[in-house]
């Protein structure tokens, strides 16, 4: 099993044992920073709540990142592009929030994303210390400026590439791992400081402004021109996933409404066709992964948010069966960023758990064979309980960021929902 690199490399695995294990490639993973609605927008729909169908979206965009990241399927990129959706449920809250002044909702923005990711810089970077990593004999002075990313991740962080020890509980490629969901954190801030200018623009020139970020990448994701350093990665990143939060623009204002559905999904369709052609004559060693596509993933990502956003329903509540799963939808709403920050971790803690079977009496010398032939599957029965303690030890911080009363389990039950 092998987890995603920061930003969008591969590089080499992390096995927790010498038992074979599936690879897994590198995807860019999902959060939720945008857990919450403010003012509305011109054209938006007055009055309105939380809209369930956009939270429930972003939990199966959760879900599937982590399954992606345990099977290593590249076909679920194209089953659902996690990615994208996310972009496009950020970008219509966003553009909701900017009915108020732009300066007030950037600061609320960064107040409920950063905190969190403080959280998880103050234990992951002193136990990259702790382990032996000298950043200042490696890198020299310009470490320290480059350490600012773990405070305002404006770039990608510095980390070790070997930390840790072979076949411990840290693995010596554990660092890249933990680092890797940071890049997310990267290309949400920059969307998040952009948007005033790009919902002026959109406004203005919404068809042009929408399908900029896809030409764009037809230039630098392609290779026909290369921008290089971590500027050049985070415009790759902007770029590819740039329709898919103006889309967010479009919904949010209702211009989506006003088209024809038929027309909307056709086109739609059409780009997505165009997606997949041009996946299928630059496949990667990965295959079908859209990830290490950036034009497949960009008009993919695009086509496949049009048509969830153009059948939108406005959902108070979750209707029929899905009621069930309200608490839940809620919790990964509430605790998006704490999810998403730590899975890779996570991930990692359930293998070396599931590795422990092997040492019991009895039970490793009689179901050794099974354990290997489901030892994903155990990894991902695992990863739930672990991700509740997460949730318990660190979640809370996402509230204190909100400036809401810490709580341990916000699952709405028992009280309003929150957001």
């Amino acid at each position: 099993m092998t987890y995603p690199q920061p930003p969008r490399q591969d590089g080499a695995g992390y096995a927790p044992s010498a038992r074979p294990v599936p690879s897994a490639r590198p995807e860019r993973l999902p959060a939720g920073p945008d857990t919450a609605g403010d003012a509305t927008a011109p054209r938006a729909r007055p009055g309105r709540g939380r809209d369930r169908y956009l939270d429930l979206l972003r939990t199966v965009a959760l879900v599937r990142v982590v399954v992606f990241h345990l099977f290593g399927w590249a076909w679920l990129t194209i089953l659902f592009p996690s990615m994208g959706v996310m972009f496009a449920l950020a970008g219509s809250l966003m553009a909701r929030s900017l009915a108020r002044p732009a300066a007030g909702v950037i600061r609320s923005r960064l107040r409920r994303l950063l905190p969190p990711m403080w959280a998880f810089s103050l234990v992951v970077v002193p136990v990259m210390f702790a382990l032996s990593w000298k950043p200042v004999r490696e890198e020299g002075l310009w470490w320290f400026v480059r350490l600012g990313s773990y405070l305002f991740p404006l770039g990608a962080p510095p980390f070790p590439e070997e930390n840790g020890s072979a076949g411990g509980w840290l693995e010596l490629s554990w660092a890249d791992q933990a680092a890797g969901p940071l890049w997310y954190i990267r290309a949400y801030l920059w969307f998040v400081l952009a948007s005033p200018l790009l919902l002026k623009a959109f406004r203005r020139l919404p068809w042009v402004t929408l399908l900029a970020p896809v030409a764009l990448t037809a230039v630098i994701g392609t290779g026909l021109v290369t921008v290089p350093g971590t500027f050049g990665e985070s415009l790759v990143d902007f770029a590819v996933f740039g329709s898919c939060w103006i889309l967010g623009f479009a919904h949010n204002d209702g211009l989506l409404k006003e088209i024809p559905r038929y027309l909307a999904v056709s086109s739609a369709a059409i780009v997505m066709g165009f997606g997949l052609w041009w996946a299928s004559g630059h496949l990667t060693e990965e295959g079908w992964n859209l990830d290490e596509i950036p034009l497949a993933q960009a008009t993919w990502s695009l086509g496949f948010c049009a048509i969830l956003l153009v059948h939108a329903p406005a959902w108070q509540k979750l209707p029929g069966r899905l009621a069930a799963w309200d608490g839940l939808v809620t919790l990964a709403n509430n605790r998006a960023v704490t999810i998403y920050l730590w899975h890779n971790l996570l991930l990692m803690a359930g293998a070396h758990l599931v590795d422990q079977l092997w040492s019991v009496p009895w039970l490793g010398d009689t179901f050794g064979t099974r354990i290997e032939q489901s030892y994903e599957v155990l990894i991902l029965i695992v990863i739930w309980p672990l991700t509740a303690l997460a949730i318990l030890a660190f979640g809370w911080v996402e509230d204190v960021a909100a400036r809401r009363r810490p709580r341990l389990w916000p699952n709405g039950a028992g009280g309003k929902r929150g957001a």
